[in-house]
């Protein structure tokens, strides 16, 4: 495929792997761990098995092996003893790595490999505290820095959403709600930031609450449209990039005006920039949440 990243600076592979680029720098030079390629004007860099190899390092000294010892394998013991160390308890540590690799090889069998392993052993939720939510920020990190590209972010991040959904239909095929309250989930107006609102779904359903996943960039003025149907609806909103910072305190007027008023009705609310919401003049109908983990414990 020509869009997948094949080549990467001593930078790149920082940001990847975690391990400074003075360090690796050390480990070519004194141990022979990477041999750079070179381009006509001189200037190192990395292709996809180097950075295959270092992951796999990294993985291997994280874990108690000395370099001096790694340095001494060749690539192919390493990825044995990877392979040994992973089947005996730590598959957890290496997945992010290879949830990497997947990524960046737009690689949907090693992903679907990767995570069925793991959900032998760990439920959804471990999984997704555990591993996507600490990828999750890694690969934010890594956009910004121009080491992937949106379509590797949007690769990685279609895959978990389908894993969320996958378990979200099941667990909704086996509700029976008898009540006439609901949890209605949203995202405001150009937020598209999605799958920690639709892992709160899942918990939602999973507790056996009725849940309205309406989805991403939702205006105010649709949400009126839900008020008829239900007693008591718990609006819920994940707060990614926008409102922004100077539209915040309007925007939760607006919706307290238009949603909450004259009803039982409630408005949750988290992500980074709830970080600049007075909370402590906020009207009781409308709660901020500083993580998911917070918000879920709340759920009864």
């Amino acid at each position: 495929m020509n869009n997948i990243k094949t080549i990467f600076s001593i930078k790149d592979l920082e940001h990847l792997t975690g391990i400074k680029a003075h360090t690796i720098r050390i480990w070519e030079k004194r141990y022979q761990l990477l041999e750079p390629e070179r381009t006509d004007t001189n200037i190192r860099f990395y292709n996809l098995d180097h950075l295959k190899k270092l992951l796999n390092i990294s993985f291997l000294n994280n874990n108690g092996h000395k370099i001096s010892k790694i340095a001494s394998l060749s690539t192919q013991d390493i990825h044995l003893q990877v392979r040994e160390l992973a089947s005996k308890g730590h598959l957890e540590n290496h997945a992010i790595n290879t949830f990497k690799l997947a990524m960046l090889d737009f690689d949907q069998e090693l992903f679907n490999k990767t995570y069925n392993a793991l959900i032998k052993t760990k439920s959804l939720s471990e999984v997704f505290y555990e591993l996507f939510l600490p990828l999750l920020s890694e690969i934010g990190t890594l956009w910004q820095t121009d080491t992937i590209t949106p379509a590797h972010e949007h690769f990685i991040s279609s895959l978990i959403r389908q894993k969320i959904l996958i378990n979200t239909e099941m667990l909704q095929a086996q509700n029976e709600i008898e009540h006439n309250n609901a949890f209605v989930l949203f995202l405001p107006d150009n937020e598209i930031h999605e799958i920690g609102l639709m892992f709160v779904h899942y918990k939602l359903v999973a507790k056996g609450h009725r849940s309205i996943f309406l989805g991403s960039s939702v205006p105010i003025s649709s949400l009126t449209d839900i008020l008829p149907y239900y007693k008591d609806i718990t609006f819920l909103s994940y707060f990614t990039i926008k409102p922004v910072k100077e539209e915040l305190a309007s925007y939760l007027a607006e919706f307290e005006s238009e949603l909450l008023n004259g009803n039982n009705n409630q408005l949750w609310v988290l992500g980074q920039m709830t970080q600049y919401i007075d909370s402590q003049n906020l009207p009781t109908s409308i709660t901020t949440f500083k993580t998911i983990g917070n918000l879920v414990a709340t759920i009864s």
